[in-house]
C-alpha cells in the first residue's frame, strides 16, 4: 500500500531523463493530475482514469496527484485512495503554488516514458486518453487534446469566455508564432508528451499553460492531435481569473525574450496551396470593391460621397471574400461546421481580422513612406503583402476552425 506522500523535488524545474534507470522499472505512461481544491471530484476522476488505463496498459502505469496544499485537503483523499488504487501516487506541496510547476513537478518523481497531464475536474473527457495513446506512435513526440480539431469542441461556453479564449490565442500567434501556431489548441492543458523530447530542458512556467512552455523549450518533433469536447465543471468552482491571463502575458514574454528556445521554433510550413487559393478569391475583391465603389460615388451613377461609397464597398469585398473562402479555401473545414449560427460566427470573426488588417495596412504604409521615404505605390504593395498573409494566417488559426461539438 502506497500511503506515504512523494516528497517534493527542489531546485531548477528540470525532467530528468530514465538512462540510467533499471528497465524493469519503467512504465509506459505517468500522467499527472493537479489538483487545488477538488475533493468532490478526485475520487470519481481517480477511478475513471484507473478503469480505463488498466484495460489499456495493464499495471504499466501510474497517476501522480500534485496537490497544492488544498484546503479542502484534496491531497488527504487522494492519499487514502492508494490503498484501492495501487498506480496512484500523491504529493503535497505546501510551498509552491501554480499548476505548470505542479505538473512538472510530478514528472520529476515520474517513471513513465510518456509523459502527461490531465485535470482533477472532469473537464477533460478521460476517455480521449485512449485516443492520445493511440496516436502516441513511432516519431510522435507530443499528443494534443484539441477542441479545435474535427470531434473537438466546447460544451457551454459564453461569449465573453470564447472572446477571451480567441484573444489569448491570437496574443500567443502574434507574440510567438512559430511556437503557437504549432498546434490548434496551444491553451489546452490535456497532452503526452515523450519524455526524451524534454528530459533535460529547463523549464521557467509562469501560470497555467504548460502547453506553450513544452513546445517552446522541449525538443518537440511530431505533433499528433485529437479532438475532445470540454466539459463543464461537475463540482467544484472555475479557478479561472484575471490574475491567470496576465500570467499568461506574462509567460508569452518570457519565452518571447528571455531564455533560449528549442531549434523547433521554426518549423511550421505555409500551407502554399491554400494561401494561393486565399489570394485569389482576396484579387476577386478587389474587383468587387472597384465595382461597388463606382455604382455608388460616380456621377454618372449614384454619386454619392467617397466615404460612405468606400465603407460599403469595402464591406461588400469582405462579403465576397468570405463567401469565396469559405466555399473553396476553407471549404474541407467549413463543411465541419455546417449551419446558419456556425458561418455567421465565421463571418463575424473574419470581418474583425480583416477591419484589423486595414488598420495594419494604414500602420505599414505611413510608416514606409512618411519615415522611410519609400515610393507610395511601392510601399502600399508591400503593405498589401504583410496584411494578406496577416489575414490568411489569423484567419486560419481563428475563423475557420473547429469551435462547436459536433453531433
Amino acid at each position: 500500500m502506497h500511503n506515504t506522500l512523494l516528497p517534493v523535488p527542489q531546485g531548477a524545474l528540470i525532467v530528468p531523463d530514465l538512462a540510467t534507470a533499471n528497465r524493469e522499472e519503467l512504465i509506459a505512461l505517468s500522467l499527472v493530475i493537479p489538483t487545488f481544491n477538488e475533493r468532490r471530484n478526485i475520487e470519481a476522476m481517480v477511478k475513471l482514469v484507473t478503469t480505463l488505463l488498466d484495460q489499456h496498459l495493464g499495471g504499466k502505469y501510474e497517476l501522480i496527484v500534485v496537490d497544492d496544499n488544498s484546503p479542502d485537503r484534496t491531497w488527504e483523499i487522494a492519499q487514502n485512495l492508494t490503498a484501492i488504487y495501487p498506480q496512484l501516487r500523491v504529493m503535497r506541496r505546501e510551498h509552491e503554488r501554480g499548476l505548470a510547476t505542479a505538473i512538472i513537478r510530478g514528472w520529476q518523481v515520474s517513471r513513465g516514458e510518456v509523459l502527461g497531464v490531465i485535470d482533477g475536474d472532469l473537464q477533460h473527457p478521460p476517455e480521449v486518453l485512449i485516443q492520445l495513446l493511440r496516436v502516441m506512435t513511432g516519431s510522435v513526440d507530443l499528443a494534443v487534446a484539441s477542441r479545435h480539431v474535427s470531434g473537438g469542441g466546447v460544451s457551454d461556453w459564453g461569449f465573453v469566455r470564447r472572446f477571451l479564449s480567441r484573444g489569448a490565442q491570437l496574443l500567443g500567434l502574434l507574440v510567438l508564432p512559430r511556437i503557437v501556431g504549432r498546434v490548434s489548441d496551444p491553451m489546452s492543458g490535456y497532452f503526452l508528451v515523450r519524455r526524451r523530447a524534454i528530459a533535460n530542458c529547463v523549464m521557467q512556467p509562469l501560470g497555467y499553460k504548460i502547453l506553450i512552455e513544452v513546445l517552446g523549450r522541449g525538443n518537440i518533433g511530431e505533433i499528433a492531435e485529437v479532438g475532445y469536447v470540454f466539459q463543464e465543471r461537475q463540482a467544484g468552482e472555475s479557478k479561472v481569473t484575471i490574475r491567470q491571463y496576465i500570467e499568461y502575458i506574462q509567460h508569452l514574454l518570457r519565452l518571447r525574450f528571455g531564455g533560449k528556445l528549442t531549434k523547433w521554433r521554426t518549423s511550421i510550413p505555409l500551407p502554399i496551396k491554400r494561401f494561393v487559393k486565399f489570394g485569389i478569391v482576396g484579387l476577386s475583391g478587389v474587383f468587387v470593391d472597384m465595382l461597388v465603389l463606382y455604382l455608388l460615388s460616380d456621377p454618372s451613377t449614384l454619386g454619392w460621397g467617397i466615404t460612405r461609397s468606400k465603407i460599403i464597398a469595402a464591406e461588400a469585398s469582405i462579403i465576397s471574400n468570405f463567401l469565396g473562402n469559405d466555399l473553396w479555401t476553407f471549404r474541407d473545414i467549413s463543411r465541419q461546421q455546417r449551419g446558419l449560427s456556425p458561418m455567421l460566427k465565421r463571418f463575424v470573426k473574419f470581418n474583425l481580422i480583416c477591419a484589423t488588417g486595414l488598420l495594419l495596412n494604414v500602420v505599414i504604409l505611413n510608416v514606409l513612406f512618411n519615415y522611410f521615404g519609400m515610393n507610395r505605390y511601392l510601399a502600399n504593395l508591400i503593405a498589401i503583402g504583410c496584411v494578406s498573409v496577416w489575414n490568411f494566417w489569423i484567419n486560419l488559426k481563428l475563423s475557420w476552425r473547429v469551435t462547436e461539438p459536433q453531433d
